[in-house]
């Protein structure tokens, strides 16, 4: 059988390397296929939507996977399972960063099920698959029947250096102060994610400019490919919704300004104001008759919903006035306290509004690191956060199962929020989780908050304290009339055009998260909603800082503490021990927990416990196995051998000097075994160690020389007897 022929669409970027779109040969019977390459990172994208919608469902169904396989990096799997599980963390937030960009660009009364699978099949260092997945996913969409108002695609955009790179490779992620993940269309950007080391507000613009200016190529040959695939046109025709026009007309007219005076109430809580709305609809509900009600129910419901919307922006267009009360740049009451309960190591509680964050932190050992074993990426987190949301936050009661994938983004988010305002030097693992206990909109801004604070309650000395807070924006397409809304509650986040999350310190930005559900967003309305961001920014951390100005200096009680040593790599055998067995005793005997990580030529120890007693005594251990002699340092030292010549002192543990009858004392000194016995302590000075290793000690250096001392001559050499007589049955070791 011939294989078949291919298409492909090829575009360059500015650093010479080539990304491939190819279809028409892989994964056919999907409704779009395109397998992506960049040098040896190879990306395989497929769609498939069902022809009809499921009954009753009204909303998009839409799923998109990604998935690593090990064998693309030249890998088996870790631990006991040698094959891929469940979608890691890694995987679910570049699953989260395609569908936040794919999702609003179907159409609205579009209902069938679409499912995007990417998988990456090769890795190659120099094109992280994670910046290619949108891409990928976009252009397989684009080459199919599904309707789609795309293409769209996705870059990340570093600085290093002081120069702007569009798809970083990882190691040119380590060395950026901007790493940031921008998706859109040629219209407009859809969505940005990423993290920063306090920079301007300008230069976030700059960046997703020229992140922005990267998707338009990409669009183009996604473009340039689809005219090549005679399936892409026409797109599949289909009808998801049915409705009565003359009942959304009806709706519009008797609910309207019932919905508008609601909106202008001002009332703040969340409960009360949402049954002012409810009694709206309960008003019309009543004047439909039974049959109606039979048959348009949930069709009035629907439009209400509209009419409501539409009530809310322009109640805040025209009066500027919001929800509960606020204007559009005022920020909902905060309080806030730390070392709330006694258990943790550090926490704090943070409300704002009807959002309320209880954050911990916990502080560990290198044991505790968060071990990364995803098929691209290996190491450990010395630093991580978890996010949880549970049902009863918004008053809810429905299944917990497990972790969902909105947790685990909101929980990136905060992490990278904060992560660059720990101390490098900081030898713990710090755990940080957040338990959302309220929540009226931002609660991974809360998190930010309350994780700043509990990281200052622990002992943690961050650099800056860091702040976050969500913007929202309401627009009018036809009047350009907008407005820019800090703090949003849900509601405004639900109905507004614009979810953009900005942290960051009294220096700059940290991280950000924007979502826009509105096309041809201008720069200027960016701007002026991160400028208003700032302020929010700037009166939160004032709230914070008050109360708790500054970290604790000494760290509770029951919270370890921990010294770091760093040893010659050659004595990391030696504390182990064979099978553990030295390390493992003195860990008993100290109550402490010992730690090591070979760095080059250095071995770094973490000694950690509650007990300073016994992280003294593991230090004294530890130095014990790992001495090194230094010519001019004082040593109290034992006697372990007495020699006509002198004696053998250990000054460290397996570590023996001479010390000769000349340096004993500024006299001449006959007999040294009148003056020490085995087991005798002695203080002496290393005076220098030679070629063949063995250390000369003194005692005289250290005792007052007396006055009127007259240094003896030496005697001359045909005196002092045959050289092969001198020294014999000189114990050797060490010395």
């Amino acid at each position: 059988m011939k294989a078949p022929e291919a298409i492909y669409q090829s575009i360059t970027l500015k650093d010479g390397r080539v990304i491939t779109l190819e279809t028409g040969r892989m994964a056919r019977q999907a409704n779009g296929s395109v397998l992506l390459t960049c040098g040896g990172t190879a990306l395989l994208a497929t769609v498939v939507a069902s022809k009809e919608a499921r009954p009753g469902v009204d909303f998009l169904p839409l799923s998109v996977e990604y998935k690593e396989k090990f064998a693309g990096a030249g890998r088996v799997p870790g631990g006991f399972l040698k094959r891929e599980g469940r979608p890691s963390d890694r995987e679910v937030l570049v699953c989260r960063l395609v569908d936040r960009v794919l999702r609003p660009l179907f159409p609205d009364d579009f209902h069938a099920d679409i499912q995007v699978i990417i998988t990456m099949l090769s890795f190659d260092p120099i094109a992280a698959p994670e910046s290619l997945a949108g891409f990928a996913a976009s252009a397989a969409i684009s080459i199919s029947d599904i309707p789609f108002n795309g293409p769209m695609s996705e870059v990340s955009v570093a600085r290093v250096n002081g120069e702007f790179v569009v798809n970083p490779n990882y190691e040119q992620l380590e060395e950026a102060d901007i790493e940031m993940m921008i998706g859109g269309t040629t219209e407009s950007v859809v969505m940005v994610e990423g993290e920063m080391k306090e920079v301007s507000e300008d230069e976030m613009l700059e960046a997703i400019e020229i992140g922005h200016d990267a998707i338009k190529q990409q669009v183009e040959a996604q473009n340039a490919l689809a005219k090549m695939v005679p399936s892409a046109l026409p797109k599949r025709d289909y009808s998801h919704e049915t409705h009565d026009e003359d009942l959304r007309k009806r709706v519009h007219e008797a609910t309207y300004s019932g919905a508008y005076e609601a909106a202008g109430l001002g009332i703040s809580d969340k409960k009360e104001r949402s049954s002012k709305f409810k009694q709206v609809f309960e008003d019309f509900a009543i004047t439909m008759s039974d049959e109606e009600k039979e048959n348009g129910l949930d069709l009035a419901k629907i439009y209400f919903h509209d009419v409501e919307c539409q009530a809310i922006r322009n109640q805040i267009l025209d009066s500027g006035i919001r929800l509960d009360g606020r204007k559009t740049n005022e920020i909902r009451p905060i309080w806030c306290e730390v070392d709330v309960l006694p258990g943790p190591h550090g926490c704090a509680l943070f409300t704002r509004g009807e959002t309320q964050s209880f954050t911990t932190v916990t502080l560990g050992s290198a044991l505790d690191s968060n071990r990364i074993d995803a098929a691209t990426v290996t190491g450990d987190e010395k630093f991580y956060l978890h996010y949880n949301f549970p049902p009863f936050s918004t008053g809810e009661a429905r299944m917990m199962r497990g972790t969902s994938r909105r947790e685990v983004g909101h929980g990136n988010l905060a992490q990278r929020a904060l992560k660059n305002m720990i101390p490098s030097e900081s030898g713990y693992t710090i755990r940080v989780v957040s338990d959302i206990l309220e929540s009226n909109g931002s609660s991974s801004m809360a998190t930010v908050c309350a994780g700043t604070l509990a990281l200052m309650d622990a002992g943690i000395e961050i650099e800056n304290p860091v702040s976050g807070i969500a913007m929202g924006l309401i627009t009018d397409k036809e009047s350009d009339k907008y407005a820019v809304l800090s703090d949003i509650l849900g509601d405004e986040d639900h109905l507004g055009d614009m979810d953009f999350k900005v942290t960051g310190t009294k220096n700059g930005i940290t991280a950000c998260q924007m979502d826009i559900k509105t096309k041809g967003l201008s720069v200027d309305i960016l701007k002026n909603a991160l400028n208003q961001a700032k302020e929010g920014r700037e009166h939160i951390l004032g709230v914070m800082t008050s109360a708790m100005p500054g970290h604790r200096k000494e760290m509770k009680s029951h919270a370890p503490k921990m010294v770091v040593m760093e040893i010659p790599k050659s004595f990391i055998g030696g504390i182990i021990g064979p099978g553990g067995k030295i390390i493992q005793g003195m860990q008993a005997e100290t109550g402490t927990t010992i730690t090591i990580e070979e760095i080059g030529n250095i071995g770094r120890v973490e000694i950690s416990g509650t007990s300073a007693d016994g992280i003294a005594l593991a230090q004294e251990r530890v130095n014990e196995i790992c001495f090194v002699p230094v010519v001019d340092h004082i040593y109290d030292g034992i006697v372990k051998g007495v020699q006509t010549f002198g004696v053998f002192v250990e000054i460290g543990r397996g570590t023996e000097g001479l010390l000769h009858v000349s340096e004993m004392d500024w006299k001449r000194v006959e007999d040294p075994s009148k003056l020490y016995k085995e087991g005798d302590k002695v203080q002496v000075k290393l005076l220098n160690i030679d070629d063949k290793g063995k250390l000369r000690l003194s005692r005289k250096v250290l005792i007052e020389k007396p006055e009127g001392y007259v240094e003896r001559a030496p005697r001359p050499r045909e005196d002092r007897g045959p050289r092969k007589d001198r020294g014999a049955n000189r114990d050797n070791k060490n010395s």
